[in-house]
C-alpha cells in the first residue's frame, strides 16, 4: 500500500465505527480547545497590562517615598518610623537633570464635590500643567491647569467626564464654581472620557493645582512624582540622575524608591508569560488523557478486528504495514481532533471577548502550534502498543478469531 491507500483504508475504518471515532475526536478536541482558551486568557491578561501601562504615558520614571526595595511595602513600619516626605522642592530639583523632559508631582485625596444641590464623593488629584502630556490625557472642553509657580494655590480645577455629568448634567461646566471640601474652585476644563487605567479612573477625578491640594488636605508631602525622560535611550540616565538629586536633597540618605515603567512592565510580562505557560501545561494534561483514551479504544478495536487483521496478513501485508495502518488512524484522529479543537477554542475566545471586551483575548501562535503538535504526538505515541499488538497477531489464529 502507498500513502494514499493507507489513508483511505484508515479513514474507512474510522467511518465504520462512528461512535468510537466521535468519542476519541471529542476527547482530543476538548484538550486542544482547553490549551487554546487558557493560553489566550493568559496572553490577553499580558496584553491588557501592557496596554494599561502604555496608557500611563511613555518613558516614565516614578518616584515613591520610602525605600521599598529593602523595607517592603511599608518602609519604617517595623522600626516604628515614618517615611520621610517627598516635597515640592524635591520635585523642582529634578528639573536640573538634562535627561528629564517633564515632571508632574502628585498629591491624592478624597473630598465632597458640590455644585448647587448636586454632590458626590470625588478623588482629588493635585498636580501641575505637565500632567496632561505625561499621562496622555485629552481635554473635551476648556483648558488644563495653567503653568506657573507650583507653590501658588490657584483656585481652579479640571473635571473628569463622569464628575462633570453628575454635577452639571447637560449645562456647561467651564466657568462655573465648584466646592471641594471647604474651598471653592472655578472649573476651567473637562477631560475627555478615558476610563480606568491600572485602578485609576480618570473620569471620576477632579484635578487641581498641587499647592491647592496641599491646602485642601493640610499636607505638604507628595504621593508620587511622575518623571518623563526625553527619550527611551535616556531612561536609564534620567533614573540615575533622579536618584542622585534626591539623595542630595535628603542629605545623603537614600530614602526614596525610583522605578521605571519598563522595569515594572518587564516584571509583569515575565509573571504573566510564566502563568500562561503554566495554565497551558495544565490544559495539555487533558491531551494526555485523550491519548490514554485512544490507546484503550484502539486496543479494543484490535480485539474486534482480528479477522480483518488476519486477512490482511494472510494476503501478504507485512507487520510494518499493519502498524502503519494503526498509526494512520491515530494521526487522522489527532488531526481531526486538533482542527475541531482549534475551532472550539476560537469560538470560546470570541465568547470571552464578547463578554469582556476590554480583555484582548488571543491565543499566541506558539500555543496553537504546541497544542496541535502535542495532540498529534500523543495520538501516535499512544497508538504504538495497539499497533504492535495488531502486527504480532498470527494470521491463522486471527482468522479463526482466537
Amino acid at each position: 500500500m502507498n500513502l494514499s491507500d493507507t489513508l483511505l483504508f484508515a479513514s474507512g475504518s474510522l467511518r465504520g465505527a462512528r461512535s468510537r471515532t466521535l468519542l476519541m475526536i471529542l476527547a482530543m478536541s476538548i484538550g486542544v480547545a482547553a490549551v487554546v482558551i487558557l493560553t489566550a486568557l493568559g496572553e490577553g491578561a499580558r496584553r491588557y497590562v501592557i496596554g494599561q501601562f502604555s496608557a500611563l504615558g511613555s518613558n516614565l520614571i516614578i518616584v515613591l517615598p520610602g525605600r521599598s526595595e529593602t523595607a517592603g511595602s511599608a518602609p519604617g513600619m517595623l522600626l516604628g518610623q515614618t517615611t520621610r516626605d517627598v516635597v515640592l522642592d524635591d520635585a523642582l530639583a529634578l528639573l536640573r537633570s538634562t535627561a528629564i523632559r517633564r515632571i508632574a508631582p502628585l498629591t491624592v485625596g478624597a473630598a465632597q464635590a458640590v455644585h448647587e444641590s448636586r454632590n458626590r464623593e470625588a478623588v482629588v488629584l493635585g498636580s501641575n500643567s505637565d500632567l496632561l502630556a505625561i499621562r496622555h490625557m485629552e481635554l473635551a472642553q476648556g483648558q488644563f491647569l495653567p503653568p506657573g509657580d507650583w507653590h501658588v494655590a490657584t483656585p481652579v480645577c479640571v473635571l473628569g467626564a463622569k464628575v462633570k455629568q453628575e454635577l452639571f448634567g447637560a449645562e456647561t461646566a467651564v466657568g462655573q464654581w465648584l466646592r471641594l471640601g471647604d474651598r471653592r474652585f472655578r472649573v476651567i476644563g473637562v477631560l475627555r472620557a478615558q476610563g480606568e487605567t491600572l485602578g485609576l479612573n480618570t473620569d471620576t477625578l477632579v484635578i487641581i493645582p498641587v499647592a491647592s491640594a496641599h491646602l485642601l488636605f493640610n499636607t505638604h508631602g507628595l504621593f508620587r512624582i511622575l518623571v518623563e525622560a526625553k527619550s527611551r535611550d535616556m531612561i536609564a540616565r534620567a533614573r540615575q540622575e533622579t536618584e542622585d538629586i534626591l539623595v542630595q536633597q535628603h542629605n545623603g540618605e537614600r530614602d526614596v524608591t525610583v522605578i521605571t515603567q519598563d522595569a515594572v512592565l518587564a516584571t509583569f510580562d515575565r509573571i504573566l508569560h510564566a502563568l500562561t505557560l503554566a495554565v497551558g501545561g495544565i490544559a495539555a494534561i487533558s491531551l494526555a488523557v485523550a491519548g490514554v483514551l485512544i490507546m484503550n479504544v484502539m486496543l479494543i478495536a484490535v480485539a474486534q478486528r482480528t479477522q480483518e487483521i488476519g486477512l490482511l496478513k494472510a494476503l501478504g501485508a507485512p507487520s510494518a504495514q499493519i502498524r502503519r495502518l494503526f498509526f494512520a488512524e491515530a494521526a487522522l484522529l489527532s488531526v481531526m481532533g486538533s482542527m475541531i479543537g482549534l475551532l472550539l477554542g476560537e469560538l470560546g475566545n470570541a465568547a470571552i471577548g464578547y463578554l469582556y471586551p476590554t480583555l484582548p483575548v488571543a491565543a499566541p501562535w506558539w500555543a496553537v502550534l504546541a497544542a496541535c503538535g502535542t495532540a498529534l504526538t500523543v495520538g501516535i505515541l499512544f497508538s504504538v502498543w495497539p499497533a504492535r499488538r495488531a502486527a504480532q497477531l498470527d494470521p491463522v489464529a486471527a482468522l479463526a478469531r482466537r
